[in-house]
């Protein structure tokens, strides 16, 4: 693994590699026209499982450097960074806040009955905007201050360099995994929700010599989306060993949005339904159902014929049991 990370704080959350397998049932069931094979990352040890923790690994081991006792991170209520902040923190034995976009709900739903199970303290804005939750962090930091606390902020999806970081180590898993299967991926299929796992696993393949298309299915805006990734790719840029990236590589496919964020799809839905009845897998409605949906139809639109194409499956398995807005 690479030895460019050893002067990076980092807190080991990681048992070990997250699984890479093929899928021969999903895969005939689309025609056979791409070898498809997806990455574990909802089976990661802790919380439930979910890409993020790769990015808390950094973002918490370099709270802990600066000597925090307490984070505090926000999102919307099934967000799983929060969830696995607040589950991760605890096996660090840090304080943690978690502020979501409101208004209140009662009783909790799913994520944010973990949350609390995972002992962190819940803060609902009271309203959906935006605005009223980043202000919210801000007042909560600045109490906890007051109180002689020690707090760090991540912020929202712990997507900054430092979380991207972990993300970049995926990309080297990845192809260490690749190699002793001895395959090469051609394609590289991710939900892409705030950029950090995007532009870290584009930036670690390029770095490990891979030519690896790297496809991006923004489920969240990507009048937002794509500066951050391109911020993200250059911010990465800079790191002493890594690849730098042009924006030019970046692929961000807006089309499988729906209504928005949040919202479920009707391709979202059958591309579930064609995962879990053909490996036995399940994805969530609000991030990785519409990667996998993106992935389907490139499939079938002969995009990725001949092809061996990856999904990476980000977690958030939870997401299955939030009430959502189909509107």
């Amino acid at each position: 693994m690479a030895t460019w990370t050893a002067e990076l704080p980092r807190l080991r959350l990681l048992d070990g590699p997250s699984p890479l397998h093929l899928l021969p049932r999903f895969t005939a069931s689309l025609g056979g026209r791409a070898e498809l094979w997806i990455k574990r990352e909802d089976l990661l040890p802790i919380g439930l499982g979910g890409n993020k923790l790769r990015n808390l690994e950094f973002l918490l081991g370099e709270a802990i450097a600066e000597g925090a006792d307490t984070v505090i991170t926000s999102g919307r209520r099934w967000s799983n960074h929060c969830r696995l902040t607040a589950a991760a923190g605890a096996m660090a034995g840090l304080e943690v806040h978690v502020v979501v976009t409101g208004p209140p709900v009662d009783p909790p739903t799913a994520n944010l009955r973990l949350d609390e199970l995972f002992g962190a303290t819940v803060h609902q804005s009271a309203t959906g905007d935006r605005t009223a939750r980043e202000a919210l962090v801000r007042q909560l930091a600045a109490d906890l201050r007051a109180a002689g606390r020690k707090p760090v902020v991540i912020e929202v999806g712990g997507s900054g360099v430092a979380g991207a970081v972990g993300q970049v180590l995926a990309a080297l898993e990845l192809l260490d995994q690749a190699a002793a299967a001895g395959i090469v991926v051609d394609d590289l299929v991710v939900p892409s929700a705030t950029g950090g796992t995007q532009a870290g696993l584009l930036v670690g393949l390029r770095t490990g010599g891979a030519t690896t298309a790297v496809h991006g299915i923004a489920v969240t805006p990507p009048d937002e989306l794509r500066p951050r990734i391109d911020a993200l790719v250059a911010g990465l840029g800079t790191l002493p060993g890594l690849a730098r990236v042009q924006p030019a590589e970046v692929r961000l496919d807006d089309t499988l949005l729906g209504a928005g964020y949040g919202r479920p799809t009707g391709t979202a839905d059958e591309a579930t339904r064609l995962l879990a009845r053909s490996e036995g897998i399940l994805v969530d409605p609000i991030y990785t159902a519409k990667a996998l949906a993106g992935l389907v139809t490139r499939v079938r639109d002969g995009s990725f014929d001949g092809h061996r194409v990856v999904f990476w499956h980000a977690g958030g398995t939870p997401g299955l049991f939030e009430p959502l807005d189909r509107a």
